[in-house]
């Protein structure tokens, strides 16, 4: 087995670190930069709890190569958030909140990593485009109507100017 440094920004910190040519990026972020966030499920790419943001691009964090994000801006779903993002609840998070858009929450990191990068492409989206956006994240608990619903209200919400900006940002 092959290994190579990788160097990257996390949730803006700097992560150094050797690794195996072939370790997913979702297993060096849990392992090596000890973000537990970024969860696995199915492992192929198909259910979406392992989405994050690599230089503001959503990816499946278990189908990418933690070598293939050497150099890359990196954000899990512990990097968004408020300005004190230990504390605040983004735009996207306080909506899932309010609108009870999680049941057990194993797969609400990888639906709030999507609709943060959904949104930020997409501020005005009509409904079919967010069940499209949704679509590679994949619910056991059913609970599709509260996440349309909160995020909907997110698309609104930040559309009548009531978060800044940058919750939507990576």
């Amino acid at each position: 087995m092959t290994e190579r440094d990788v160097a990257m920004r996390v949730n803006g910190r700097a992560y150094r670190a050797r690794v195996a040519d072939r370790l997913t990026l979702a297993d060096h972020l849990r392992q090596n930069c000890h973000l537990t966030g970024t969860h696995l499920g199915c492992e192929h790419g198909v259910c979406g709890t392992c989405t994050v943001l690599v230089d503001g691009a959503d990816v499946r964090g278990c189908l990418t190569l933690a070598v293939q994000a050497d150099g890359a801006e990196v954000t899990t779903v512990e990097g968004i958030g408020g300005p004190d993002a230990d504390s605040d609840l983004s735009l996207v998070q306080e909506a899932f909140r309010r609108h009870h858009g999680l049941q057990c929450g194993f797969c609400t990191p990888g639906f709030v990593v999507t609709v943060t990068a959904f949104l930020r492409e997409n501020p005005d989206p009509s409904d079919e485009e967010i069940r499209d956006a949704l679509s590679g994240n994949l619910c056991r608990c059913t609970g599709y109507q509260g996440i349309i619903r909160a995020v909907r209200d997110a698309a609104d919400a930040a559309g009548r100017g009531e978060t800044e900006s940058s919750s939507l940002e990576a």
